[in-house]
């Protein structure tokens, strides 16, 4: 199901109400801050909204430096810029763990809603951002991902939606979600009908991976969450001879602040790459939609 609440006011005008929080992903405030509001406002620009305001929702520990909850709000309030939303306020509780993230308000058409469900066979499914982020953070927290390896994986959770998804507003999008915890896996099973025909075929040596990813995959290192993701969407994936154990298990590793996950149409794909590239977002063509009601894992 959709992460936002969708209510139509009139016949021209939809609002999009979503809410999202997390607990620190990274040691860096700032960082942290920017990647939570990101992933707060990605389920506007998944629905095809536009969002226009939202509001911090914070738990802090007075044990914690004042200066570093600035730098957590500092954090938030470019994420909203970059994503052209504007932060008008919000709510503070005291808190052993702390917990940052935003209620965001947005506007859509009602015609132009886009939801996670109405894929064709045929379709071409792209993804806009690399996976790996909860091998990297967990490594992080092991003492064995590389700075440069944290860096790409920040610079990714950073990252705004905003592009992305209008660039697949541009090219007829038919379905689109965003990458977040239930994995890759979980969220194309998100795209299918639960009982229906409609399935999707990915390709393994397609899937964009963050530096190092697949090596701490293989090491092991790899966040809670990803087991869970394997135990409930397995049953329904199929995977090739020859596909890679890591590969595989990339399928159900959590996200933060994931990509866009969109099906286009496969004559717009020519026009969603040129959007994509005009609106500086990247993409990368992982599969096709199908008819065998299942996700398959293909090697190539």
């Amino acid at each position: 199901m959709d992460d936002a609440a969708v209510v139509q006011l009139s016949p021209e005008l939809a609002i999009v109400l979503t809410t999202d929080f997390l607990t620190p992903i990274v040691d860096d405030p700032l960082d942290w801050g920017w990647i939570a509001a990101t992933n707060s406002i990605s389920d506007v620009f998944a629905m095809g909204g536009r969002p226009v305001a939202a509001l911090n929702i914070l738990a802090w520990s007075r044990c914690l430096p004042q200066e570093m909850l600035g730098d957590v709000l500092t954090g938030g309030q470019a994420a909203a810029e970059a994503a052209g939303c504007m932060i008008v306020g919000g709510h503070s509780v005291d808190d052993k763990e702390p917990k940052y993230g935003l209620a965001v308000f947005g506007t859509v058409h009602p015609q132009r809603i886009i939801r996670n469900r109405g894929a064709q066979p045929g379709d071409v499914l792209f993804l806009t951002k690399p996976l790996g982020t909860g091998v990297i953070t967990t490594a992080t927290k092991l003492d064995a991902a590389t700075p440069e390896e944290l860096d790409a994986a920040v610079a990714s959770m950073r990252l705004s939606n905003r592009g992305a998804a209008e660039a697949a507003l541009a090219a007829s999008v038919r379905a689109m979600t965003d990458v977040t915890g239930f994995g890759l896996a979980g969220h194309v099973m998100e795209m299918l009908d639960p009982d229906g025909p409609l399935g999707a075929r990915l390709v393994a040596s397609a899937l964009p991976v963050l530096p190092g990813a697949l090596v701490h995959l293989a090491a092991g290192r790899s966040p809670g969450g990803a087991g869970r993701n394997r135990q409930a969407y397995q049953g329904r994936v199929r995977v090739a001879s020859g596909v890679a154990e890591d590969l595989e298990a990339l399928l159900y590793d959590p996200q933060t602040s994931g990509g866009i996950l969109a099906a286009i149409p496969p004559e717009c794909v020519e026009k969603f790459l040129a959007e994509a590239a005009r609106h500086g977002a990247n993409t990368w063509r992982i599969g096709q939609f199908t008819e065998t009601g299942a996700i398959e894992l293909a090697a190539e």
